[in-house]
């Protein structure tokens, strides 16, 4: 696993531990229904980034 991955990896598993579920479903309620749809499409986004670096360059 290169230095880049594993640090990626090491940032998810500490977001993992210390984000849990009900507390962010909780704060995104509280916020609107706009703040909510806005957080699921970067964390779409950010994960559609991620999952195209881990597959490298296309040809």
């Amino acid at each position: 696993m290169s230095a880049s991955r594993f640090s990626l990896f090491m940032l998810l598993a500490a977001l993992a531990t210390t984000l849990t579920a009900c507390d962010a479903i909780g704060s995104i309620f509280k916020a609107g229904a706009y703040t909510g749809i806005i957080a699921v499409f970067i964390v779409v986004a950010l994960l559609f980034f991620i999952v195209n670096k881990m597959r490298g360059p296309r040809p």
